[in-house]
């Protein structure tokens, strides 16, 4: 361990300088868009100035170089003072700061990865730092390299239960390569945050969830270098250091009062404020510059993945999608080393555990906190260093929604798989069945969903995903389903498949998973009536085959109907509807489960809630009474 040493004078002086002119370009930015939080900005001023400047290893023209420390700025409010640090970096020009909010600027309110210094979105409060233990678990156990993590937080944002998640992750896996700053300024939006300045009360809650955490005087510089210092140097536990902070600090009548977030400083009072401010800069011959990192994350390349092998099943066979996956999972791990897995401690339901047996360096078991568990999938994928697989019960993600929401601002590659969905889960009731999943990932704009239907399409789902750009959300079944495909069927992102078809079919009836299966029982019965109806399986929901949806409609008189194991809200039915809403002629009737569910065993269940084969021959029969 090598001992602290105080940098002289001039570095310190230095140091403040520069935290006194990211103040002020925060401040100028900030006025420039008649918008922002400049107050937030001048609080961290010192922490940026020596960050950025004096503890951080990191090439200045090459933000996203593999080899550098990470900077996450959880509390993305304070954009502009990230975007100043950059400009004094040299990254980008001083002048584009003042483009800050304008519409033909990357430089948006709060940070997005269009800007290359940027890894993953932040602003919506309460997650930066999983995505944070995301890239120092990536660093420390699957790069094995130097580059270190820092993120920044408000003292308001450690309200939210997802901080604390992240906290008992990063201590659990000792993440020494990890510092958490919380800029402790006293005031929320609206009133102070619940803490105040009480920050032995941070430091004793950062402490009991194993956190080596040091308070410091978040203006003193000297004090800030020590304390980066000492982090470096600890081994075995990640580091938390908790500066007391003033909002506003250098701005006269404005420093630590409420009522001024989110404003710019008034414009009677900006120059003798930012006169102010410049009267504090003193002349030093000292430059300072970011040190070089060390040369030793590798390359990777994970395109083109494939299966190590192809599926092995016999049609006719008897085989749960979620065993399937880990299948699947297990061999895309067996193709390339970067394939990564996480769960929420499911994952002997969801069979991610067949990738641990196999690859136990390669798993990341988050146990029962969902929403880290996105954040550090998050972070895993960052700079492609990973290509990442989560999973848990499909219901369970529903409380991770404001990270998968976040993880698309974030242009994030990573792929979700939800298990138990439906009423066809049985005996285990409506709080562990996902009947709202479909409606959540359609509507995430970088989203793609799939639904496999037996255990081939569930393979190669899995294939498909891993070379997807954005997030992909894989729809997992819990009964044993019939296979129903040979080993070498192709299958299409967006192309969908006629399992049964006739020349006299008069109603083409759309199911997938086990409702897919339900249709072909309803055929068969309808069948020995005289009555033919064509069977297709979308495979994806999102984007839906529409073309071939239509074709196959217009062959059976316009008439679909749709049939899930989810409520109608924006599930298959309704990704139906809006693929075939401007032609004419075409009549679709959706049956979903109607209300919410209740215990049952699973065939029970699919009769109740009126998604059984009985129930889509019945509304075949009153499609051709009609």
């Amino acid at each position: 361990m090598t001992s602290y040493q105080k940098p002289d004078e001039e570095t310190l002086q230095a140091l403040r300088n520069i935290a006194n002119k990211l103040r002020i370009n925060s401040i100028k930015a900030t006025n420039a868009s008649f918008s922002g939080h400049p107050t937030s900005c001048c609080s961290a001023a010192e922490l940026m100035s020596v960050l950025f400047f004096h503890t951080m290893c990191y090439k200045t023209k090459e933000p996203r170089n593999a080899c550098n420390d990470r900077f996450v700025l959880s509390k993305g409010h304070a954009a502009p003072i990230l975007y100043a640090a950059w400009a004094e970096a040299g990254f980008i020009p001083e002048s584009d700061l003042l483009n800050l909010r304008k519409l033909d600027s990357d430089l948006e309110g709060h940070p997005t990865p269009k800007l290359e210094f940027v890894d993953v979105a932040t602003g919506s409060l309460g997650q930066g730092l999983g995505a944070a233990c995301g890239m120092a678990y990536t660093g420390k156990y699957f790069d094995k390299a130097s580059f270190r993590v820092y993120c920044m937080m408000g003292d308001g944002e450690c309200s939210e239960g997802s901080v604390w998640e992240a906290m008992a992750f990063a201590s659990h896996y000792n993440l020494d390569n990890l510092v958490a700053v919380i800029d402790v300024n006293r005031l929320g939006q609206s009133d102070p945050a619940p803490l105040g300045h009480d920050v032995d009360i941070f430091y004793k809650r950062c402490e009991a969830f194993g956190w080596n955490t040091y308070v410091v005087d978040g203006h003193d510089v000297e004090a800030l270098c020590e304390a980066f210092s000492n982090a470096q140097n600890m081994k075995g536990r990640p580091t938390c250091i908790v500066a007391k902070t003033l909002k506003g600090k250098g701005l006269a009548g404005i420093e630590d009062e409420l009522n001024f977030h989110g404003k710019p400083v008034p414009k009677e009072r900006v120059e003798d404020l930012l006169s102010a401010i410049q009267a504090r800069i003193q002349k030093t011959h000292k430059v300072l510059c970011p040190k070089l990192p060390q040369e030793d994350a590798s390359m990777i390349n994970h395109n083109s993945l494939k299966l190590s092998s192809p599926p092995t099943y016999t049609m006719g066979q008897k085989v749960a999608p979620r065993h399937a996956y880990g299948q699947a999972l297990a061999k895309l791990g067996k193709a390339n080393p970067r394939v990564v897995a996480l769960d929420g401690d499911t994952k002997n339901s969801t069979y991610s555990l067949q990738f641990q047996k196999e690859f136990p360096d390669r798993f990341i078991e988050c146990f029962i906190a969902e929403q880290n568990m996105v954040g550090v999938a998050l972070g895993c994928a960052s700079r492609d260093r990973a290509v990442v697989f989560a999973s848990t019960f499909a219901a369970f993600f529903s409380r991770a929604y404001d990270q998968i929401r976040m993880a698309a601002v974030s242009q994030s590659n990573m792929n979700l798989v939800g298990s138990h969905c439906g009423v066809s889960i049985g005996e285990d009731g409506p709080s562990q069945m996902a009947l709202e999943d479909l409606a959540m990932f359609r509507a995430i704009p970088t989203c793609t969903v799939f639904y496999p239907s037996d255990a081939v399409s569930m393979e190669r789902a899995v294939e498909l995903s891993a070379n997807l750009e954005g997030i992909c959300f894989i729809r997992s079944s819990r009964p044993e389903m019939t296979v129903l495909y040979s080993n070498d069927e192709l299958f299409e992102v967006g192309r969908a498949k006629v399992v049964r078809q006739s020349d006299t079919d008069c109603v083409t009836v759309i199911g997938a998973g086990v409702t897919l299966h339900e249709a072909l029982t309803a055929a068969d019965m309808l069948a020995s009536e005289g009555k033919n109806i064509r069977v297709i399986d979308p495979f994806t929901i999102k984007p839906m085959d529409a073309a071939t949806i239509l074709l196959n409609a217009k062959a059976t008189r316009g008439q679909i109907i749709t049939v899930e194991d989810h409520y109608k809200e924006g599930g298959l039915g309704e990704a139906v509807l809006s693929a075939v809403r401007r032609e004419p002629g075409i009549v679709v009737n959706l049956i979903a489960v109607p209300t919410i569910p209740r215990s049952g065993k699973p065939l029970e269940l699919l009769d109740v809630y009126g998604i059984n084969a009985k129930h889509i021959a019945n509304a075949v029969r009153k499609t051709l009474e009609n």
